[in-house]
């Protein structure tokens, strides 16, 4: 026969209700202590010490963050094989060495694979270079 014993929640419930009185309290005392004296200048954006001028809305580059991208894709698959090479060992001693290479070697490929269309699609290329020759379209029949 099972009984329900609410007993174990209680440290819960007393560090949830503990938590919710000490930001409450803080943000209580806070709004009593500081000085509230807004003005035109102290509602203005900080700037860095510089006039804010324009508006928030800006255009960036896109490439910005395809490299940012790509680099974050490959830099973590990267770091995935150092746990695989921390157990190699281990796998080699129980005759599964073989298995583990291949399947880390498939790994780099799809890797390499990866950065390869990359560099073939131009993502890598910081400036682009919009020389290149259009296509000729088909005749549909005419006689040159």
């Amino acid at each position: 026969m099972s009984t329900l014993n609410l007993d174990v929640y209680m440290p819960v419930v007393i560090l949830i209700v503990l938590a919710l009185l000490v930001a409450g309290g803080s943000l209580f005392l806070g709004s009593l202590i500081r000085p509230q004296h807004p003005n035109k200048l102290k509602e203005t954006a900080y700037e860095c010490g510089e006039e804010p001028i324009g508006t928030a809305w800006a255009n960036f580059n896109i490439r910005f963050y395809v490299i940012a991208l790509i680099f974050i894709i490959f830099d973590v698959e990267s770091a995935l094989m150092f746990p695989v090479a921390a157990v190699f060992k281990r796998f080699n001693e129980i005759g599964l060495g073989g298995t583990l290479l291949m399947s880390i070697f498939t790994f780099v490929l799809i890797l390499v694979a990866g950065i390869v269309y990359c560099w073939k699609k131009g993502d890598l290329d910081w400036v682009k270079s919009f020389n290149q020759v259009a296509p000729t379209q088909p005749s549909f029949g005419k006689k040159d």
